[in-house]
Formats: structure tokens, sequence, C-alpha cells
């Protein structure tokens, strides 16, 4: 069953659901750091395949790409949040930022086939070489324990 509600953009939930997700910084916000970058980065590894399966992650300089698949105890809602929040609370203090962090609203999908996921992941994966061609590596970025769409 897929279930709607919007904010200012509509938000679609299903069940066992792989998501493409992404969210920007605050319009006032200057770009992460290095060691900004590191502590989201973090952040998104440390409840992996407790929390959510994380397929793959990017911490660009001003925004986020996270493919996730929420475990059955914890919403997408309630994971985004928690990352944006302890990340927000943690750049405050101790980068000297000040609120807001991150816009308050956030882009997500649902993935409906393999094709797809392997796609998303690749796209997650690629950003920062897109971005910044001169680049041979790019430390903020990385895979989980996802493993694919399964049906439930």
């Amino acid at each position: 069953m897929i279930t709607k509600y919007t904010r200012q953009l509509p938000h679609w939930r299903m069940a066992g659901a792989v998501y493409l997700v992404g969210w920007r910084l605050s319009k006032y916000q200057e770009p992460l750091a290095d060691d900004e970058r590191s502590l989201v980065s973090d952040a998104f590894r440390y409840f992996d395949g407790q929390r959510y399966s994380l397929y793959a992650f990017v911490v660009m300089d001003d925004h986020v790409h996270v493919v996730v698949r929420p475990d059955g105890k914890f919403s997408l809602e309630r994971i985004i949040h928690s990352w944006k929040s302890f990340t927000a609370l943690k750049l405050v203090r101790t980068a000297g930022r000040v609120a807001p962090i991150w816009q308050p609203e956030y882009y997500d999908r649902i993935l409906r086939d393999q094709k797809e996921l392997d796609l998303k992941v690749a796209y997650v994966l690629d950003n920062p070489f897109r971005r910044w061609g001169d680049i041979s590596e790019y430390a903020w970025a990385g895979t989980g324990v996802g493993e694919g769409l399964r049906a439930d």
C-alpha cells in the first residue's frame, strides 16, 4: 500500500521501499568544509544495518543525496529528521554555524526496480566527479549494507 502526505513537496511512502533522498543547506549557509562533510557522512553510516540499509550517499559542499531503505520500525521521516537535527546541532556546536543549517524540506523518490536503484546509486556516487571533473577520489561518498531490492 502506498500513502502520500504533503508539506511543500509531496511525499509517497511504501513499506519496504528504497528511496532516493536529497536536501540542501539553508540558503544563508556557507559551503560545508571537509571536517563538516565528515561529520555528516559519519551520521549516515552510524545506524546503517540497524535502523536502515544505506545503499549509497554523498555529502557535497552544499547538498546531500542518500539511497536508503528504512527498517520497518523507523519511518523515512524519522530517519531524515534524525540526520538533519543531529548534524545541524553538531555543526552549530562544533563549527560555530548559525541555525538553520538545512533547508526545511527534502526531496524523496521511491525507487521502483533494480534498474532504477542501480542508476540512482551510480548517480549519487558520481555526483562529485560530475561537479568537479578534475578530482580522482572523493572521501564523502560511499555505500553501506544495502544489497538490491527485495519483494516484501
